[in-house]
């Protein structure tokens, strides 16, 4: 190996990330995807016991940290682990997110709209601005978060109205961040996610609401093509950035869709 080489990989080694909602899904094949590229991950997640088995397949370079996103404290107590244990933060993938119950509109109850709300928008925010103030303090300045949109950030599955209203703000979020962030070398980037095959999207495989009124099953992907699209947005120089991606499975009813 070259000396430029070695130093290159060293600088990879040393990068830091922190991915919410690392236990499961999209979140875990994101972790398992940057520790295979040699980050060390900072697993934050609600489930010890599911964070446990990712820190596990991950390997001795993650650390998993219980997080609750919606409760102000958990999020700071996260990232000044984050900031003790290993001095800076490069990369956030802010990722933890809930569907909350398929129903119509009306029956919707304010309990259920408000925890989706919490944890996909205020979550999201109160992670995002963790990140960010590690980030424009640190030495040398700047980082990246990249921010789990979906592809109800665009249009709308029928009786989702929480889950798609905080997926059209998390545009707002990247776009803000975006902004903010320029002076202090913090890219922010959004990945529009659709039908990975995780927990979350078992019922695409099965049947799933249409617009038209229809039940019908729906074609699905692989995380781990996720987790490679999130990766490559994560190796980029702090000089470039991929404002927004979209992956999907190719055949989903999206393009057209209502």
């Amino acid at each position: 190996m070259s000396e430029g080489s070695a130093v290159s990989q060293r600088s990879v080694v040393s990068r830091i990330a922190v991915v919410t909602g690392a236990g499961s899904g999209i979140g875990r094949a994101v972790a398992l995807e940057l520790a295979e590229a040699g980050w060390s991950v900072v697993l934050a997640g609600r489930r010890e016991d599911a964070l446990a088995e990712t820190a596990r397949l991950a390997g001795s370079g993650a650390l998993p940290v219980r997080t609750d996103v919606t409760r102000p404290a958990e999020v700071d107590a996260l990232f000044a682990t984050v900031r003790d244990r290993f001095g800076r933060l490069d990369l956030l993938f802010n990722n933890a997110g809930a569907f909350g119950p398929p129903v119509p509109l009306d029956e919707l109850s304010y309990e259920d709209w408000r925890a989706v709300v919490d944890t996909n928008l205020t979550g999201a925010f109160l992670c995002a601005q963790g990140a960010f103030r590690l980030m424009r303090a640190q030495d040398p300045q700047g980082g990246r978060i990249i921010n789990n949109g979906s592809i109800s950030a665009h249009v709308p599955r029928p009786h989702s109205i929480a889950y798609t209203a905080t997926k059209h703000a998390m545009t707002g979020l990247t776009k803000s961040l975006s902004l903010d962030g320029r002076r202090y070398s913090i890219a922010c980037g959004q990945i529009d996610i659709g039908n990975a095959a995780t927990e979350m999207t078992e019922r695409m495989s099965t049947g799933i609401l249409q617009a038209n009124g229809e039940v019908r099953a729906e074609p699905v992907m692989d995380a781990a093509d996720v987790a490679r699209t999130v990766r490559h947005m994560a190796a980029l120089p702090l000089e470039a950035n991929v404002q927004f991606a979209t992956v999907m499975a190719t055949a989903m009813p999206y393009i057209g869709r209502g």
